[in-house]
């Protein structure tokens, strides 16, 4: 589904240079969800950047489906985050004075789907995600933990083969947020969809059908017994699994 090999993304912040990704390969296989966890600033949000052509590569390939992402035009780019990509962000970015099922429904009206076609596939997921009685408020209405499932709503419209979620319960209580996880792992295994989770919460990690850690910008798998912390991750880069 979606293979990073030997990636490798540097920033250069008040006169020091940073490498946010060094020599990252990661494969995420249909019908699995892989949780990548790790402090702020470890380089997990740009990990989920570069696999949603957000950011560019310095060195090594990311592949969708054996196709090189660097090979897309602009226009197979496009596509590509808006029907097989759902990518959700920390932060959402919702309409303002839009109610929730529009804002959930936006990506499909811009792909050309008809606007009650696609009110009523993001109707589907804001019940599942808890807000069926929030539907015709707008983002200002709603607290930020709805928000953020909106956001979620939004992005899994269409049903995309791919999802990149950065933090996706960063808003939710522990009750919420176990049970949007284990929505995405669902997903995952029910749709035949590929989940890569960015999280720094282990709870969440353990719900992956594999995890690993991201320290200092490098990739490592995760031992059985997550709730020692990071540490407890491997010392050896991961390697490339096949690919699906």
């Amino acid at each position: 589904m979606l293979e990073l090999e030997g990636v490798v993304k540097h920033y250069h912040s008040a006169g020091e240079e940073v490498c946010a990704v060094n020599g990252v390969t990661l494969t995420v296989n249909a019908s699995e969800m892989v949780a990548v966890r790790g402090p702020s600033g470890s380089g997990k949000t740009t990990l989920l950047k570069l696999a949603a052509t957000l950011l560019e590569p310095e060195q090594g390939t990311i592949r969708f489906r054996g196709v090189e992402l660097s090979s897309f035009s602009e226009r197979e780019e496009s596509a590509y985050l808006r029907r097989d990509v759902a990518y959700i962000s920390q932060r959402d970015r919702l309409m303002a004075r839009v109610s929730a099922l529009e804002n959930a429904s936006v990506k499909l009206v811009l792909d050309g789907v008809g606007r009650r076609a696609a009110q009523a596939q993001a109707l589907e997921w804001l019940e599942r995600l808890g807000l069926s009685d929030r539907v015709g408020h707008t983002p200002e209405q709603l607290s930020g933990g709805e928000r953020q499932r909106v956001a979620i709503a939004q992005a899994l419209v269409g049903d995309p083969t791919l999802i990149l979620a950065d933090e996706p319960t960063g808003n939710l209580n522990s009750a919420l947020s176990h049970e949007t996880i284990a929505l995405l792992a669902e997903i995952a295994h029910t749709r035949e969809a590929g989940v890569l989770l960015v999280t720094h919460d282990s709870d969440a990690a353990q719900l992956a059908d594999r995890s690993f850690t991201l320290r200092d910008g490098e990739l490592h798998q995760d031992g059985p017994d997550l709730e020692d912390g990071p540490d407890r991750a491997a010392s050896v880069p991961v390697q490339p699994t096949s690919t699906e």
